[in-house]
């Protein structure tokens, strides 16, 4: 738990045969990409036995992020919060809780994540999918053998509670709610948020959510259960499984009527989302706004520089010579931004960058919007090979920019939630179809928009965010999906710097790791 304003020295030493790396989800890192983690694009892995020591400020930032391996798909374990409180003195916005508790929504696997991925890209099919979710850790009494693996959040009657929820799932998307309670979100991604109420909300994969627990006063000694379960978009096979903790409403037990037995007390179950309920996801999304008042403004970009749009989705790439994959027609899974799908270099992208020495290890040459223009939502194109490459976006300093991303209907219409480091984004504008250029403009929210740092194009549909580019370095952006990114759905900005001396990205320390 840290302030904002803060300086962090956090000194990570591996101790595991796997190479790692260690990165803070939705820290700004001003000037300090050097600390933000993930492997080959700020740094090269921490290697066994290996140290390296992250430095880096909490700048104009308050609320709930985690921290997570980037590498391979070793954050299905490593994984925890990073909450930040206002600065001593500063008020929330809101009530102040009576009491605050992080709740971390995970996947547990039976098998190595390290050999599931890695089986995957040598058949060229889809992974094996998670056995449980978990809160806090537990998978719960709804799965085989772990009743006594329960995570349980004993609360006093009558009062509020601030719940930090962390969906740190490998891959899902996540609706959450507690039985017989009503959520009040008040924040997401580390932004303060305009109150609403709502039975149930939905986490995408890396994103955070605050919301406010008012605990009934008139059900002494009653459990409820809190859950969650997967929203699923596409075709491919997922884990259908719901995990459950208990909140438990106490008292003490003079005050229970003699007739009362605390064991016999069944808990009550909660009523989430369908699966597949779109719907709700949407209209979710749409009650997100920024609060833009004058200590929490919203401060989105009125005008535009540079505009790109982005096609996310799936595709396909061939097998290796003389052999049958196992993906559609005999081909390898693929993913791609702009049917690209991106080939992680062996040298660090700032590293490169910063020492001007990226020749053969990138190039800058990523397309701005797609090459071939189709229906994108529509039938599907019959050529659905990617193409790959290491290829980058460059920004001068203080670009305005407006990225639209549009899913499309390549092997079947999802939802892709992307994570944009260094940075957070205003979402202006969503909806499904084909984004239309000459109307959708027109309904652009510009005045209080959800301020993020991860979110999900929607299924079939379409996201439009706007950033100022006023952090230089190497930026990554990438589907918070682990198998969708092992497929390739990722690309990186170089934002260059400014011409001030707090405008350039700082020298890296010497213990940083190089390759």
């Amino acid at each position: 738990m840290v302030r904002e304003g803060n300086h962090l020295s956090v000194k990570v030493v591996n101790h595991v045969p796997n190479n790692i790396t260690i990165h803070w989800h939705g820290v700004r890192q001003l000037r300090t990409g050097w600390a933000d983690g993930p492997a080959y694009v700020t740094q090269c892995p921490i290697q066994k036995g290996q140290s390296y020591v992250y430095k880096f400020r909490i700048v104009g930032q308050r609320g709930t992020l985690f921290w997570h391996a980037h590498i391979s798909w070793l954050r299905a374990t490593v994984y925890g919060p990073l909450i930040i409180l206002p600065r001593l003195g500063v008020p929330y916005p809101f009530p102040k809780p009576y009491k605050e508790v992080p709740i971390i929504l995970g996947e547990w696997f039976n098998a190595d994540t390290e050999a599931i991925i890695s089986q995957a890209l040598q058949t060229g099919g889809g992974p094996n999918v998670s056995d449980a979710y978990t809160i806090n850790g537990h998978p719960g009494p709804f799965y085989n053998c772990s009743a006594k693996d329960t995570f349980k959040l004993k609360v006093k009657p009558g009062k509020t509670y601030l719940l930090r929820l962390i969906n740190a799932a490998l891959n899902d998307q996540l609706f959450f709610g507690i039985a017989n309670h009503t959520l009040t979100v008040v924040e997401a991604d580390a932004v303060y948020v305009k109150p609403f109420e709502t039975e149930a909300i939905l986490l995408a994969s890396g994103q955070t959510t605050n919301v406010l627990l008012k605990t009934k006063p008139t059900y002494p000694n009653a459990s409820f259960f809190m859950a969650a379960r997967p929203y699923v978009t596409g075709s491919a096979t997922f884990n259908n499984s719901t995990v459950a903790g208990i909140l438990e409403n106490k008292l003490s037990p003079n005050s229970l009527p003699s007739s009362i037995s605390v064991k016999n007390l069944s808990p009550f179950k909660p009523n989430l989302p369908a699966l597949s309920n779109t719907s709700f996801v949407a209209n979710f999304a749409n009650k997100l706004r920024g609060l833009a008042t004058v200590h929490s403004p919203a401060s989105v970009p009125q005008n535009v520089d540079k505009q790109f749009l982005f096609t996310v989705g799936l595709g396909t790439s061939q097998c290796w010579q003389n052999r049958t994959c196992q993906g559609p027609n005999g081909t390898k899974f693929a993913a791609a931004v702009n049917n690209v799908s991106f080939t992680m270099p062996t040298t660090a992208l700032l590293q490169a960058h910063f020492f001007g020495k990226s020749h053969g290890v990138y190039k800058t040459d990523f397309p701005r919007e797609p090459k071939i223009r189709f229906d994108y939502t529509g039938t599907p194109p019959d050529n659905t090979m990617v193409n790959n490459g290491t290829k980058l976006l460059v920004l001068p300093f203080n670009t305005n920019v407006e990225l639209i991303m549009q899913d499309t209907s390549i092997l079947g219409a999802e939802s892709h939630p992307l994570h944009l480091h260094g940075y957070n984004f205003f979402v202006v504008g969503q909806g499904f179809g084909n984004f239309d250029p000459q109307k959708n403009p027109n309904n652009f929210n510009l005045i209080d928009p959800v301020e993020r740092n991860t979110v999900g194009v929607p299924a079939g549909g379409w996201i439009v965010i706007r950033f100022v580019a006023d952090n230089p370095g190497v930026w990554f952006m990438h589907c918070h999906i682990d198998a969708h990114q092992s497929w390739g759905l990722k690309m990186a900005w170089i934002v260059l710097d400014g011409d001030l001396p707090n405008q350039k990205l700082s020298p890296p320390a010497d213990d940083l790791p190089m390759c």
